[in-house]
Order: structure tokens, then C-alpha cells, then sequence
């Protein structure tokens, strides 16, 4: 068996980083694309590589010489690889494809080994590499039956988004037997090039095989097999998280904060939304306004603050929408210039908004963070403000409705403000008696000031949405001055529009989430290296014990599963241990996360 790697484009789109280099000298931690592609080959047992070359293809040939590891390396140069494709490059080699099986791959490519063995095992002669479609994917698809026979190639002109839960992508590794190339693929590349020129891509001959003739060309399914096509910076970035060293890959993954569905194996345990909301019927109402809503402005404040009040129940002039909680929260601290006291451990972005100066910190001391409203307010004595998050975050500690009404009336006889965020109210038990958002509650408390995610709380994070509310004239008049004018998106704005028709379903939403909690609070109580804190909203706060730190379990959990938890090392607050954060998402994904920790 031999290899052969076409590596003679320019690599355009990845601008600075293939000026002066091919793109299979690009490097991913500090090793190149070729090294890691040719260590696979030659561990694999194949004889010899074939590689085309043409932009800097002096580069490679300067690397790499004349063998690798022992084994044999052929150059072709293609000299016009700026006025040709990739169908020129292998129509140079036919003649080598025709010497011997071949394991056919591109220079773009990064790609565990196991892809290689197991199609090197594979019994079937003729294979491409195939994955099912994801939205991070470009470039050629198929289509497989039953006995994965490849059936159809489809390019970007023939394909139909509506139709890609039957796509596969190709991953531009393929296994060639000696006849297929031979009898079948050389001839109609001969075909193909002399009729239409060689500005095309080989696949393109595969898709005329495939309606013309009978070649038992067949698709080997890549499943938990990593891979990455690097194309751009974007790519190369994403790559250097998949295939990051165990030591690594925590810190890449703690920096991107979202967008992780370009990572389709990952499960996110990180991250908190609702997992059981919104419901089909309220995506596919969407759907049915996408075109109407990307084309059109969303309206101004004016009208989202009117959308706003029906889903609360407060008067408009006592609601303002923020693009996600995190703008309220930026433009709420901001306007603080007396002393602001913060629960801790918190959620962070309240505290990171003022000076270091401004803040005063109350940590409890039992090993459940729990605290009083009779503790908060011996605490808030010199406190102009409060910001108290109710069910806390990261602890999952809730203060009951009636003591959270004691300590506003407490704030308001003394003259401070009380900053409430309810982001996680509606996942506590009898969640809907626990808001204190209501017209009558903000009227009595004029220093009252609450903020609610309804990202979080409603499963919409990518549509960025939140609200502050408050009968404080001057407050609201101040948290408005620091919102742009279109500062949600039509969408946004279009889910506040059709929210309301869908109460009994968040209704259900948010109970399944406390069934699920409990029974997810049994299981994970049964790992004998976590001490799980009782939770009011969808995650728990857990306590990690030998043999393992936080740390240590949150990257064997990621490098050896894909399974995504939060590391709270190095919070303030967890000095004195290790502490992870779970997420509670279905039922399915919460079983595979117990199921690993038992096993380990």
C-alpha cells in the first residue's frame, strides 16, 4: 500500500500563515501537517509516499528530503499550480495511482491515526472517508444507502440545506485499490480533463463514476475518529483545540466561552440553558420568518421595553431589554460609585465591572456556602449596594421569597440599593411563587433593582437576551442612556413577539428540569470523589476529593470523553478546595457524564 499527497495549491485563504509556505507545513503545536500525516502512514505500515508539489514546494522537499522514517518520498512538480486545481495535480501522478493500492489524502488535513488503520483493515477495497454533515463542514457531500455505496457527490450548486441529515462529508482521505484506478478512475480522469480542462476538483470524476459506472465505491464512516480540514485561520484555530495536548486543551476550551458547535462530539456541561426548552413548534415559527427577520432593523427600545412588560407583568416603563443579561450588567455597575458587596464565590461579571476598590466581599464559611438574610444584612452595613444572585451561582443556594422581601425592605428603610438577579429562579421548586419580578413588589421597593437571563432561562443563549426591572425612574432613565438603540436583533425581538403562546410549555419545561435535577442529584451522589451540593437551579456544585483536583477531573474528562464540566479553580471564594460546576442538561447526556465517572 502507498500514499499519495497533493500539496501543490497556494492555500490563499490562510493569508500570512502560507505567504512564504504550502499549507501542509502549516503547524499545529508546533508540528507540520505533513510530520503528522507521514508519522500515521509509516506506523501504518505504508511503503512509500507520493507527494505533488508546486507553491513553495521547495519548502517540502527541503524538510522532508528524500525519506521519512525510512520510508521512500516521491516528488511531481505540477509548475502551473496557480492556473490549476487539484484535478491536475493527481492527473500528473496517474501513472504512479496506477502502481499499486493507494491511501489517497490532501495536505490540508489533520486527522487521528485510527482513520488510517481502519480503513487500511477494512476489507472493502474501494473507501472514502466520510462524516455526517455539520454546519463547521464546506465543500463536497455524498450520499449513502443502506450498504454505504456512495450513490451521489454533490457540490455547492446542488446542495439543499433542507436535506443534510442525509449528507455525508468527504474528508478527502481515500483508499484506492489498483484496479479501481486503473480500470476505472484514471480513464475517465483522462476523460474528464482532456473534455473540460483541469481548473476542476478529482471529485468531480468520482461523481461521473459514480452515475456511469458500477465501481463498489463505498463510504467508511468516521465516528469518534477526530479530524479537521484547515482552510483558514478560523479552521486552524479550531483544530489547535481538537488535537491540543491533554495538558493543553482545558485552557483552549476555557477561552473560547461558546460557539461550540463547531466541536459536534463535545457535550457541554459547562454553559447553563434550559435543555428542555424552547420546543419544535417554537423553532420551526422562527424558521418560518428567518428570510423576513435577517432582512428587516428590529424596532427600538420602545417597542421591546411594550414586548418586555406583557411577558412580565410590569408597565413598560419599568422593564428594559438588554442584548443578553451581561449588556444590563455592564451598564448597571457601571453606574455604581458607592461600596458594592458581592456574595462569593459568584458569577463573576458583576464584580469584574467595578474598581477593585468599590467591592466588598462576604464569603460564608459552612462548606455549603449557605447564608442568611440576617448575615447579609450585618454585611451590608457600610454597602451602598448589594448585587445577591438568587439561586446563586455557582452554589445553587436560594434565599426564600420572603426573606428576599426583608431584606429589600431593610435596603430601602436605610436607604441602599438591592441588586436581585433571578437568572435561575424559575429552575428552583415552585419556581413561579419565587420571582419577586411583579408590578406590586418593584412599586413598594423603589431601591430594588432585578435582573433576569432570559437566555438561560428560556434555552435562546445565541439569541442574546435579558432584562432589568425596577420602578426607579432615575435608575432605569441612567441603564438606558448606556443601551445602543438597536441593541437586540430581529430575532430577539421576534421571540419576546411569539413567547407568550408558549407559557404551559416553559411551564412543563421548567419542572421536567427539577425532576431531572433530582434524580441526576441521586446519581451523582453515588461517585464517591464528589460531595454534590444540594441545587435550586440546573447545576450543582460539587466538591472534589482524592484522588482527583478539580482541575485534574475536569481535563480527563474532556481529553478522554468530550465531556465539558466547569472548573472553578482559582474563584475566589474556593480557596480552601477543589470545586466543580456541572450543568444539568437531558437525561441521555447527563447519563453518559455519571457513566464515565463511575467508570473512572
Amino acid at each position: 500500500m502507498q500514499a499519495m499527497m497533493l500539496a501543490a495549491g497556494m492555500g490563499k485563504r490562510l493569508k500570512d500563515l502560507t505567504q512564504d509556505n504550502t499549507k501542509c507545513m502549516l503547524k499545529v503545536h508546533g508540528k507540520t501537517l505533513i510530520e503528522r500525516a507521514l508519522d500515521i502512514l509509516v506506523d501504518a505500515g505504508v511503503s512509500k509516499m507520493i507527494m505533488v508539489i508546486g507553491y513553495r514546494g521547495e519548502n517540502v522537499r527541503e524538510l522532508l528530503g528524500n525519506s521519512y522514517r525510512g520510508m521512500p518520498i516521491e516528488f511531481i512538480d505540477n509548475p502551473i499550480f496557480n492556473e490549476t486545481n487539484n484535478i491536475y495535480s493527481l492527473w500528473l501522478a496517474r501513472k504512479e495511482l496506477c502502481e499499486d493500492d493507494t491511501i489517497l489524502l490532501e495536505s490540508d488535513l489533520i486527522f487521528e491515526p485510527k482513520m488510517v488503520t481502519g480503513m487500511l483493515e477494512d476489507p472493502r477495497p474501494n473507501l472514502a472517508a466520510v462524516a455526517p454533515f455539520k454546519s463547521w463542514m464546506d465543500g463536497t457531500v455524498v450520499c449513502l444507502n443502506d450498504n454505504d455505496d456512495i450513490t451521489s457527490f454533490l457540490g455547492k450548486a446542488a446542495f439543499k440545506f433542507n436535506d443534510v441529515d442525509e449528507y455525508f462529508k468527504t474528508v478527502n482521505i481515500y483508499k484506492f485499490s489498483k484496479e479501481f484506478s486503473t480500470k476505472h478512475y484514471v480513464p475517465f480522469l483522462d476523460a474528464y480533463c482532456q473534455a473540460l480542462g483541469h481548473n476542476e476538483y478529482y471529485e468531480q470524476v468520482l461523481k461521473v463514476i459514480t452515475l456511469l459506472d458500477q465501481t463498489n465505491l463505498q463510504g467508511y464512516r468516521i465516528k469518534k475518529e477526530k479530524w479537521y480540514e484547515i482552510d483558514d485561520v478560523q479552521d486552524l484555530n479550531n483544530a489547535e483545540a481538537i488535537f491540543a495536548e491533554p495538558d493543553q486543551k482545558l485552557d483552549l476550551f476555557n477561552k473560547r466561552f461558546g460557539g461550540y458547535w463547531r466541536f459536534p462530539s463535545l457535550i457541554d456541561f459547562c454553559y447553563l440553558v434550559n435543555p428542555y426548552f424552547p420546543p419544535r413548534r417554537l423553532l420551526d415559527e422562527m424558521e418560518c420568518y428567518f428570510q423576513e427577520l435577517i432582512a428587516d432593523y428590529p424596532s427600538g427600545q420602545g417597542v421591546n421595553r411594550l414586548l418586555a412588560s406583557k411577558m412580565f407583568g410590569v408597565g413598560a416603563d419599568q422593564i428594559l431589554v438588554g442584548n443578553g443579561a451581561a449588556e444590563i450588567i455592564k451598564g448597571l455597575m457601571e453606574m455604581q460609585t458607592g461600596k458594592v458587596g458581592f456574595i462569593c464565590p459568584t458569577f463573576v461579571e458583576y464584580m469584574n465591572r467595578i474598581a477593585p476598590e468599590q467591592r466588598k466581599v462576604f464569603i460564608p464559611t459552612n462548606k455549603d456556602f449557605t447564608y442568611t438574610v440576617d448575615e447579609l444584612i450585618q454585611f451590608s452595613s457600610d454597602l451602598d449596594t448589594l448585587v445577591l444572585i438568587n439561586p446563586d451561582n455557582p452554589s445553587g443556594q436560594m434565599i426564600a421569597k420572603t426573606e428576599v422581601l426583608r431584606l429589600a425592605k431593610w435596603f430601602e428603610s436605610n436607604g441602599k440599593q438591592l441588586i436581585l438577579d433571578e437568572s435561575f429562579v424559575d429552575f428552583s421548586d415552585e419556581s413561579e411563587a419565587n420571582s419577586c419580578i411583579s408590578r406590586e413588589i418593584i412599586e413598594q421597593f423603589a431601591n430594588l433593582v432585578i435582573v433576569k437571563s432570559i437566555s438561560k432561562s428560556y434555552g435562546v443563549p445565541g439569541i442574546r437576551l435579558g432584562v432589568v426591572v425596577s420602578s426607579n425612574g432615575a435608575t432605569m432613565k441612567a441603564v438606558q442612556q448606556k443601551l445602543a438603540i438597536w441593541n437586540i436583533n430581529s430575532f430577539g425581538e421576534f421571540f419576546l413577539q411569539i413567547i407568550g403562546k408558549y407559557e404551559k410549555e416553559y411551564a412543563r419545561a421548567c419542572t421536567q428540569i427539577i425532576a431531572e435535577r433530582n434524580r441526576f442529584f441521586k446519581e451523582l451522589s453515588e461517585i464517591p470523589f464528589l460531595r454534590v451540593i444540594p441545587s435550586q437551579s440546573n447545576y450543582f456544585l460539587c466538591e472534589v476529593t482524592t484522588p482527583y483536583t478539580a482541575r485534574s477531573l475536569t481535563e480527563k474528562l474532556l481529553v478522554e470523553r468530550d465531556l465539558y464540566i466547569k472548573d472553578n479553580t482559582g474563584k475566589l471564594g474556593f480557596e480552601n478546595g477543589e470545586y466543580v460546576r456541572i450543568a444539568i442538561r437531558n437525561k441521555k447526556d447527563n447519563n453518559k457524564l455519571v457513566k464515565m465517572l463511575k467508570k473512572i
